[in-house]
């Protein structure tokens, strides 16, 4: 049996990957893709802990099929806000977005 603090580095590892591309990325992709990232070391974070402290109801299981819905709807969402701005600029480039500005 796989000890809990081994899916505990594995989760904290995937989550930094993550935090790394959420913050040295330009490409708005590949931020979307570094935040999918950081959403499956919170879900193996949550299986771990439902398998390690509670095995018999399935709270842990639970909380990480709402962890993949609320994933595709950002997924769904966030690609279709890149699509939105790539069809208006001809570029996916965050620091080029300003569409806010006056």
């Amino acid at each position: 049996m796989i000890p809990l603090w081994m899916y505990l580095i594995v989760a904290a590892a995937v989550f930094a990957i993550g935090v790394y591309g959420v913050l040295a990325r330009r490409n708005a992709v590949a931020i979307l893709m570094s935040v999918e990232l950081m959403l499956s070391a919170v879900n193996i974070n949550l299986v771990a802990f439902w398998r390690y402290l509670t095995p018999q109801n399935m709270s842990g299981q639970v909380f990480a099929a709402f962890v993949f819905v609320v994933a595709a709807a950002e997924a769904a969402v966030g690609l279709a806000i890149v699509i939105s701005i790539y069809r208006s600029r001809r570029s996916v480039v965050v620091e080029d977005v300003n569409l806010l500005k006056g």
